[in-house]
């Protein structure tokens, strides 16, 4: 317990290195320009009780009383806004300062000074919790280790030890950049003249990044910071990573079974997450008649959350259909939910095709009004729940992968039902993601990354042009487009450049009336040999409301791709790369 205390303080230490805490820098330095010397001390203090409780306690809190998780973020980003629009506005901090010192003082009278200092500390333990609940660390092995305790309600008193020997190394290399900002403002007649201005800039700045965090724009800038340079904070958490700490880590875990209880069904250790919430149907059901948890009593549900043009979902269908063939006679049944990413997938019609393209035989519901996805606290594309033959969900996991783990809960949920499966191989192929390039909306709604040195008119036409040097993850608009929510209209002869770094290449249009048409080329080449399924002599065709697929090198790596667009009837809405 002791070596892990001191590691995970050391791990702490060593993130002040790390891509993660450039996001809340500005947060951090806020305290060298504004309050007392007691400021910075209330917000390492409130980082600290924060960043512990919610490591810890967040998946039960929100599990007992219901409340988003959201919601404390809106809350803390709306405190550390506050904060920042104070250093802008001096009439505001007085006030601030005013009440604090009225909160701290109350039956303290004749003790100004000893009050004025309190509420300093207290204005800072404000910012320190915020900051605490919004922070995303770099995870290493001992801090994952106790997360993923956390996640399944596993609380112990090592636990919360190790988590705050975390969080204090964390803080301290925080309160010596504050205070060293601090005598460095002290010591320098300028920066001594211009607080005013220099108050207002971090206001500016604190303001800011609330609202990035809130919009998740700092992991797009950790992102892009990776990208530029790929080696930045690699290797940190490796001394993390020795037989010694992981043998400790190991007995954080729960015991295994006793002798006597081994060779007892894996199921006795599936943790039992909660009741699984029935089923709302927003459209149609596909492949059999309506299906309800209470009505599925006894079998084995395999939940699966997924939108017909998100190719993170599509490459899970082939498993999914190899536990359909492999378990729908031994009391499996897959119930997929079609929850829309755009408004095209909302169509009955739309669907009915995709899962005729697929070959899914498996039921699937229409969820277009998002009731399933909220019942189930869902955020994710692809995401699946296995709920027992109680109607208790078991098992849940989040994105691709884990295959073999996942049908091996299969199994075991099964054998807990009463079915015989110790003869089915666990045989599941593997697929790997060659691309560094993240998914891309083409509509205003969620664009980024995009390039083209014009702003973006929304919903009306408008000339774009290419900027001389395309940085990767970049893509630019050329010719006229009009943009629209969620989709980008290009006309006759426009064309769009992406450069890419990638195996695959897919993107998901539309045509407005029939067909419609786009050339493809790759490195300014029409492409040929490199060309994905649906590219024909150069061409795509695009007869119906699908994703489709452009690119399939041998391997991954950056490139440009060019499209040129030879009528008006296209409608694109995002790439995604493999």
């Amino acid at each position: 317990m002791i070596l892990l205390i001191v590691f995970a303080f050391i791990a702490g230490l060593v993130t002040i290195l790390s891509p993660c805490i450039l996001p809340v820098l500005p947060i951090v330095l806020s305290g060298s320009v504004t309050g007392g010397k007691s400021r910075p001390l209330g917000v390492v203090t409130g980082f600290i009780a924060s960043f512990t409780f919610f490591t810890l306690f967040l998946t039960t809190l929100v599990k007992t009383t219901g409340i988003d998780p959201d919601t404390l973020r809106i809350v803390s980003v709306v405190v550390i806004s506050v904060f920042g629009l104070s250093l802008l506005v001096p009439k505001l901090q007085t006030v601030f300062e005013q009440v604090a010192s009225s909160i701290v003082s109350l039956g303290q009278k004749g003790q100004q000074t000893a009050a004025t200092v309190r509420s300093d500390f207290v204005a800072g333990i404000l910012v320190g919790i915020s900051l605490g609940l919004l922070w995303t660390p770099c995870v290493g092995p001992i801090l994952a280790s106790i997360i993923s305790l956390a996640l399944t309600g596993i609380v112990t008193g090592t636990a919360a030890i190790i988590t705050l020997a975390y969080a204090s190394g964390t803080a301290i290399p925080m309160l010596a950049i504050t205070y060293g900002g601090r005598e460095l403002l002290a010591k320098t007649p300028w920066l001594t003249q211009n607080t005013p201005l220099i108050q207002k800039i971090f206001g500016v700045l604190m303001i800011a990044t609330a609202l990035a965090i809130a919009g998740n724009l700092d992991r797009k800038l950790q992102t892009y910071i990776l990208d530029v340079f790929p080696n930045y904070g690699v290797g940190l958490t490796k001394f993390e990573d020795n037989p010694t700490i992981k043998a400790a880590l190991n007995n954080l875990k729960p015991a295994k079974p006793a002798s006597r209880e081994r060779g007892k069904p894996m199921y006795d250790y599936l943790t039992d997450i909660g009741r699984a919430p029935e089923f709302i149907p927003g459209g149609e059901w596909f492949n059999g008649h309506p299906l309800t948890i209470q009505g599925l009593r006894g079998k084995v549900v395999l939940v699966d959350f997924w939108t017909y043009t998100c190719i993170n979902c599509i490459r899970t269908l082939p498993y999914l259909k190899s536990w359909w063939e492999k378990y729908k006679d031994k009391g499996l049944v897959i119930v997929g939910v079609h929850t829309p990413e755009f408004e095209f997938e909302k169509d009955a019609g739309n669907v009915a095709k995709a899962i005729k393209d697929f070959g899914l035989t498996y039921p699937v519901m229409q969820d277009n009004n998002y009731a399933t996805w909220d019942a189930y606290a869902n955020r994710y594309w692809p995401a699946k729940y296995l709920v027992d033959k109680n109607g208790n969900i078991r098992y849940s996991h989040f994105g691709e992968g884990k295959y073999d783990e996942t049908e091996k809960a299969i199994q075991a949920l099964l054998a807990e039902a009463g079915t015989d499966v110790s003869d089915m191989q666990v045989t599941n192929p593997t697929y790997q993601v060659q691309s560094r390039t993240p998914e891309l909306y083409l509509g205003y709604w969620r664009i980024a990354n995009f390039a083209s040195p014009e702003r973006i008119v929304e919903d009306e036409s408008a000339i774009y042009s290419v900027p001389t040097d395309l940085k990767r993850n970049t893509f630019a608009y050329l010719g006229n487009w009009t943009v629209g929510y969620q989709r980008a209209m290009p006309t006759k002869g426009a064309t769009l450049l992406l450069h890419f770094d990638a195996k695959e290449v897919f993107l998901v249009m539309r045509p407005k009336n029939d067909a419609g048409n786009v050339k493809v080329y790759l490195d300014d080449t029409l492409v040929s040999n490199q060309a994905g399924e649906d590219v024909k002599n150069g061409t795509v065709t695009v007869t119906a409301d699908r994703l489709y697929k452009l690119i399939k090198l041998p391997a991954g790596g950056a490139h440009i791709l060019k499209l040129e667009f030879l009528d008006d009837n296209l409608e694109l809405y995002a790439f995604t790369f493999g």
